[in-house]
């Protein structure tokens, strides 16, 4: 048996979490077994679309590394890949169910319908379709349809019975038919729900697993009741636990929870947030944290999935994140933290491999960058008191004598000198000359080349940024400043 796994998203909107982690662990058991990852298209819910989201479904499944081997735009044996193009399809599954006596025409309209609900409501009855349509005659459901009522094909539960179905994260669930309702398959304009069209475009795509959220479980009895309705083999069930966003709450699109791009835009790495996302509701069976995707699709088992609900924790999610930075080299880190740094800083003179350098081991997401180089445009309005600091003992005396000492120290370096090592060099050299500790000399110079007490940085690091001349004219304001 080829494994055939399928990703099957609306296109409401943007890409949630909740949704891209179903996405990879569709892909993961796909790739795990040499099989067949599948994207397809549920827009049957037209009135919820959004335009454009198709696209971002593409963009962010490319932009993480999960390609499909079938789906709109790459086509495939089982197409078309998008529920509206295949309405036709429907119909005929639909019609098949009202012939053998598992589904039925309903001309219950909305007040009707609405009244009903109400009444169930006001005896303390859990809402369910009342089976009114259930005996009409052929006759009477073609006179109505000839006549021009609207109507939905809805499917008939076995008023008795259980159902059994098996799920391969829960296990083996039963469930009485007499609680499960007789719900639409097929709506007034021909669509059908995803209640329906799930179970079909399964079996025609030849999906072997569908892996999708927990709060398709309890419908799995009425997926299995038209499964045996048509004669086909069920497939695996593979139901994930709820991402959360604390013990109380899971993460939802409608409340607005991050989405892929929210994390992107943040400067979170693909690399990162598809591991995290894995590890949400997912286990190894080892300590083991960071996985690149290859890594995942080798350790991957449905036995490691959880039953218990995952927490979204942004504290690991950073953690992980800043191991991935720290891992690129120095021109990947430099590349993508250019347009981060380029929020703030605007000068064109400032050496950008010089700032990446500072803040490549002390970053853990490239959104933390801008705020941290505030200073280095133009000096902020800062207090002397900065200059005072009592575990290195400096005090205003001393900060002003160690400016003015390193201001000639630097002043005489040659302007096509000014690098690091020769900064160093200096401010070191004149540190051993004065016989003081680094501190007496560095600490009042970071103050009065930054203007601020926590920098990326030293003042070395930063004299280099600033280049000779903004380095000499912000010294001179310090020691006006201590004056």
């Amino acid at each position: 048996m080829t494994v055939r796994t399928r990703f099957a998203p609306s296109p409401t909107g943007y890409m949630h979490v909740g949704n891209l982690r179903t996405a990879l662990y569709a892909y993961l058991l796909a790739k795990k077994h040499n099989g067949v990852f599948i994207l397809r298209v549920e827009d049957t819910d037209q009135e919820r679309e959004v335009a454009g989201a198709v696209d971002i479904i593409y963009h962010t499944l490319r932009q993480v590394g999960l390609l499909w081997d079938e789906g709109p735009d790459v086509g495939g044996p089982c197409g078309p890949y998008i529920q509206s193009e295949r309405k036709p399809i429907y119909r005929e599954y639909a019609d098949k169910l009202v012939e053998s006596g598992h589904a039925y025409y309903c001309f219950c309209d909305k007040e009707r319908l609405d009244m009903m609900r109400k009444r169930q409501e006001a005896e303390g009855k859990q809402p369910k379709y009342d089976g009114h349509c259930r005996t009409l005659s052929r006759e009477k459901r073609e006179e109505f349809i000839a006549g021009g009522r609207p109507w939905v094909i809805r499917q008939r539960i076995p008023d008795e019975g259980m159902t059994t179905f098996k799920d391969e994260v829960f296990g083996e669930i039963t469930v009485e038919n007499a609680t499960l309702d007789d719900n639409v398959l097929l709506k007034s304009d021909g669509l059908p729900t995803y209640n329906f069209a799930n179970v079909v475009d399964d079996h025609l795509m030849g999906i072997t697993h569908v892996i999708r959220g927990i709060e398709y479980l309890s419908s799995s009895p009425k997926y299995n009741l038209l499964y045996t309705a048509f004669g086909w083999e069920i497939p695996k069930y593979v139901h994930c636990p709820p991402v959360m966003r604390d013990a109380q709450k899971k993460l939802s699109k409608r409340d607005g929870d991050a989405s892929y791009q929210d994390f992107i835009d943040k400067g979170y790495l693909n690399e990162a947030l598809i591991n995290y996302l894995a590890l949400l509701g997912w286990n190894p069976g080892n300590d083991r944290e960071k996985f690149t995707l290859t890594e995942l699709i080798e350790a991957f088992s449905i036995e490691g999935i959880s039953r218990s609900p995952a927490i979204f924790d942004p504290v690991k999610l950073a953690w992980l994140n800043g191991e991935y930075l720290r891992a690129l080299t120095p021109e990947e880190f430099t590349a993508k933290a250019t347009p981060f740094i380029r929020k703030t800083v605007k000068r064109e003179d400032v050496p950008l491999p010089a700032i990446a350098a500072v803040l490549h081991q002390r970053t853990e997401k490239l959104s933390d960058i801008p705020p941290q180089l505030d200073f280095i445009d133009a000096l902020p309005a800062y207090s002397k008191e900065l200059f005072l600091h009592k575990k290195s003992k400096t005090t205003f005396e001393n900060s002003l004598a160690s400016l003015r000492a390193a201001r000639d120290a630097l002043a005489a370096i040659p302007a096509e000198q000014w690098d690091h090592a020769t900064i160093h060099a200096a401010l070191m050299g004149l540190v051993e000359k004065l016989g003081v500790k680094n501190a007496i000399v560095l600490w009042p110079v970071r103050v009065a080349l930054s203007g601020k007490e926590f920098t990326p940085g030293g003042g070395i690091e930063i004299a280099h940024i600033l280049g000779k001349d903004e380095a000499l004219r912000r010294l001179d304001a310090g020691m006006e400043k201590l004056s």
